[in-house]
């Protein structure tokens, strides 16, 4: 009886311990704000709580979803990302383009890619190597990939997609479920793999919360820095190629406030803005 009684209450401070932590956690009180929305939209509309509504939440929160993903990673390295909207748009027209001049989707997408992660190089050299604030080199990353974005299109978009490209990126459905949320899906997972599971998402923390502790640990803070916004901007550019997906069209002044609403979610989900702390799951 003495032995039943010790495991029940072992059991109740386990519980206890849980239930703290939850309580305390940053994101806790977002969760509950969440909820009661939820909760409250539910009883004014007998429509919110759908599937049919659930699922156009899903596909309208895509690309956000999908661009403060790589806004989270930079965040969480001590960093800040303002040109966001602004790679959204160029990656989108250099992929659009390529494909109106006949290239093969997988290629045109490549090079959409490509010029992503040849910003986020940009980027992560200055800010890394030249010792750019994050906030100017950013800054000026907004202003230069706008403007090669409108001289490449003369400030015109790229129309009509073929299909195949539409329904990976746009208007097709797995299942039932859209395949830019089913996108935004995957890059979460990546993205929570690679900062819970891998020595890169270690250091991602660590160079967030003392970028000089880190450096006497033996990280070479110059390279993660580098391939964060290398990831940052290569998210950027899925998310343009779902944007030009979703519209049939490419946009070269497409993706504007882009990067604030990739701050808030961010910020809202529980990474602080000074780094070292946060999680890919708070900020979805």
């Amino acid at each position: 009886m003495s032995e039943i009684l010790n495991q029940s209450s072992i059991f109740n401070r386990e519980v206890t311990k849980i239930l703290r932590r939850i309580i305390q956690a940053q994101t806790f009180g977002i969760a509950a704000v969440l909820i009661g929305m939820i909760v409250v939209l539910s009883i004014l509309s007998p429509f919110f709580l759908t599937s049919r509504n659930i699922l156009n939440i899903l596909l309208q929160t895509s690309i956000n979803t999908i661009v403060a993903v790589g806004q989270t990673f930079v965040i969480m390295s001590g960093g800040i990302d303002l040109g966001v909207g602004s790679v959204v748009a160029l990656s989108g027209v250099i992929l659009g383009g390529a494909i109106k001049a006949g290239w093969a989707i997988p290629f045109a997408v490549g090079i959409g890619f490509f010029i992503g992660a040849l910003t986020g190089l940009f980027n992560g050299v200055i800010i890394a190597k030249g010792r750019v604030p994050a906030f100017i080199g950013t800054l000026g990353m907004m202003s230069i990939a706008r403007g090669f974005a409108l001289i490449y299109t003369r400030g015109q978009s790229i129309y009509i997609f073929p299909q195949s490209f539409l329904r990976f990126f746009g208007i097709g459905y797995l299942w039932f479920i859209p395949m830019p949320a089913v996108l935004a899906l995957v890059t979460v997972i990546f993205a929570y793999y690679i900062l819970s599971q891998t020595k890169f998402g270690r250091y991602i923390y660590a160079i967030g919360g003392n970028v000089e502790v880190a450096k006497l640990s033996g990280i070479n803070v110059h390279k993660v820095l580098i391939a964060v916004y290398v990831f940052a901007g290569i998210t950027y550019a899925l998310g343009g190629a779902v944007l030009a997906g979703r519209l049939n069209s490419a946009q070269p002044i497409g993706g504007m406030g882009y990067e604030l609403d990739a701050i808030a979610a961010v910020v809202i989900g529980g990474t602080t803005l000074s780094g070292g702390e946060g999680t890919v799951w708070g900020t979805v």
